[in-house]
C-alpha cells in the first residue's frame, strides 16, 4: 500500500480509530474523505487540515449507500482507497428473551454496510491506480467477548468475507483486514478510560509502522491483538477466551 498520494475513503471517521487514521493519512499528505452520521463530529475532525473533506453517511441504509457511493465518485473520481471501519458494538444478554434491535442494528452496521458500500465502490476501485480496500474487523472476530455476541458474529464474518473478497480481486485491488485488540475509545460508554485498553495513538503508530512494511501484511496485527488472533492455532483458545472474558469484567467493574 502506498502511504501518501491517495484519495482515501474511511467510515465511521468522525472518532476514535477512524478519526484518528484519518489525521494520520492526511499529515502524510493524502487527501481524505471520511464518512459518519454525525456531521458535527465529522466537522471537528476536520477542523485544521484543509486536505480532509466529511460526507454524511447512514451505513445502515442501503439506499443512502447508493447514492453516497454515486455522489463520492463523481466528487472525488481519483478515489483509490477505502477503509471500511464504521462499526457499533453493543452489549447483549443472551441468557434471557430479549429485544433484538440491538442484534439487528449491528448485523445492518457492522455487516451489511461495508458489503454494500464495497459492492457500490468495487467497480470504480478495480480501475484506479494502486487500489487498496481495509476492512477493520476485531480480535473479537477470533476468541468473543460474550456480553458482545452479534458485534464478534459481525466481525467474524467480515474477516471471512475479507478473505473472499482478496481473492476475487487479486491482481485488481489490493484487500487488507485490520484487526484492533481492546483500544481506549467511544465504542463503547467509559472505554476511552478503561485500563489495560491500548491507547488509541499507541495502537495508530503501530498500524501506521506496519502498513508502511514492502510488501503490506495482508492483516494488520498489533501485538496486543495476536494473543487473539493466534489462540486457536496455539492451542491456546479455552484459556484465552476465559481469561478475555474475565479481565473485561472486572475492569467494567462487573465482577
Amino acid at each position: 500500500m502506498k502511504m501518501t498520494g491517495n484519495t482515501i475513503l474511511i467510515t465511521g471517521g468522525g472518532s476514535g480509530i477512524g478519526a484518528a487514521l484519518a489525521q494520520r493519512f492526511a499529515a502524510l499528505g493524502n487527501e481524505v474523505i471520511i464518512a459518519g452520521r454525525r456531521e458535527a463530529a465529522l466537522q471537528k475532525t476536520c477542523a485544521g487540515h484543509p486536505n480532509m473533506h466529511f460526507m454524511v453517511l447512514d451505513a445502515s441504509n442501503p439506499q443512502a449507500i447508493d447514492k453516497f457511493a454515486h455522489e463520492l465518485v463523481q466528487a472525488y473520481p481519483k478515489l483509490n482507497v477505502l477503509i471500511n471501519n464504521a462499526g457499533i458494538m453493543r452489549f447483549e444478554d443472551l441468557s434471557k428473551k430479549r429485544d433484538l434491535h440491538d442484534a439487528e442494528e449491528t448485523v445492518e452496521t457492522n455487516l451489511l454496510g461495508p458489503i454494500r458500500l464495497t459492492n457500490a465502490l468495487v467497480e470504480h476501485l478495480e480501475h484506479q491506480p494502486d487500489a487498496v480496500i481495509i476492512n477493520v474487523t476485531s480480535g473479537l472476530a477470533f476468541v468473543p467477548l460474550v456480553s458482545t455476541p452479534t458485534y464478534n458474529a459481525t466481525k467474524a464474518a467480515i474477516h471471512s468475507y475479507t478473505d473472499s473478497l482478496r481473492e476475487a480481486l487479486k491482481g485488481k485491488v489490493e484487500v487488507l483486514e485490520l484487526a484492533p485488540p481492546a483500544v481506549q475509545t467511544g465504542l463503547t460508554p467509559g472505554q476511552e478510560k478503561l485500563e489495560g485498553y491500548m491507547p488509541l495513538k499507541a495502537f495508530i503508530d503501530e498500524v501506521m509502522t506496519l502498513l508502511a512494511k514492502t510488501p503490506t501484511p495482508r492483516e494488520i496485527l498489533v501485538k496486543n491483538v495476536e494473543p487473539l488472533r493466534f489462540a486457536e492455532r496455539n492451542g491456546q483458545y479455552d484459556e484465552t477466551l476465559a481469561h478475555l472474558n474475565d479481565f473485561v469484567a472486572r475492569q467494567r467493574g462487573n465482577k
